[in-house]
């Protein structure tokens, strides 16, 4: 399994949008292959500030979301309501 952070640091007054269009993104990965789980985080002194865990089965999943046309579409639509480039960060989990 994997998870991946993705941090997001969106414009004055899209907070909402962005929380809209997560949303969105979940309803199409809940029947994504691979897919596990993923929530929306705010951070709590800078309202503006997100951060997207995500649980997937592979790294290979996640490659073939970030490659589908409705990632490409909301990255797309992500230029018009964010500060700056994502940030994002892949990590495997250890079984100990």
């Amino acid at each position: 399994m994997i998870n991946v952070g993705l941090y997001y640091r969106v414009k004055k007054g899209h907070e909402e949008d962005f929380e809209k269009a997560f949303q969105g993104v979940i309803n199409f990965l809940k029947t994504f292959p691979g897919f596990i789980d993923a929530k929306l985080y705010r951070r709590v002194d800078d309202p503006q500030e997100y951060l997207i865990y995500s649980e997937w089965d592979s790294l290979d999943a996640f490659r073939r979301f970030i490659s589908s046309r409705e990632y490409k579409d909301t990255t797309e639509y992500g230029k018009s309501i964010l500060e700056g480039m994502p940030k994002h960060k892949v990590l495997q989990e250890i079984n100990t």
